[in-house]
């Protein structure tokens, strides 16, 4: 008799320990969806400036990406969709960091993605224009034009202070 108690306890005990694990998975799952939402989708935390450039809701646009949007899974998250990004250069700038800057003779690899006017509104979200970055035209090796985010001025400062730390 006392075996079988032994045994039915450590039972109770197993599955209330694996009640906890599921259960601290279960948070953890659901804060990281939720910090990939409002990092990625959300508009909260974002309030846009009124200076930004007009978004015609019956156009579609090329960006140009070279960073973290040339992930077809972070398009995704951003967007809704991952899109076909299809291979570009920019010439006479160079990748530095979350940033291009202008260099003679550099290159910067990237993709060309075509999006909607919604997208770009969430693309420009995602980037935080106005806030964090500007969106320029800017035109590719191949003669097309294409929408570039870049690093506005003060938060070039800001991240070179970070990294000095």
């Amino acid at each position: 008799m006392p075996s079988q108690s032994r045994t039915g306890h450590r039972r109770r005990t197993l599955r209330r320990n694996l009640h906890l694990i599921l259960a601290a998975l279960t948070a953890l799952v659901t804060l990281a969806a939720g910090y990939l939402w409002l990092t990625f989708a959300s508009p909260f935390g974002y309030n846009p400036p009124d200076n930004l450039p007009a978004i015609d809701d019956d156009s579609t646009y090329s960006v140009f990406v070279y960073g973290t949007l040339t992930e077809p899974w972070v398009r995704w998250l951003v967007m809704g969709r991952a899109g076909e990004g299809e291979p570009a250069q920019l010439s006479d700038f160079n990748k530095e960091q979350l940033d291009i800057k202008p260099l003679a003779g550099a290159v910067t690899r990237g993709e060309v993605i075509r999006v909607s006017a919604e997208e770009l509104r969430a693309l420009d979200r995602y980037e935080r224009l106005g806030v964090r970055y500007e969106r320029v035209e800017l035109t590719l090796d191949n003669g097309d034009s294409a929408w570039v985010y870049r690093l506005m001025e003060p938060m070039l400062l800001e991240l070179s202070e970070e990294l000095d730390d």
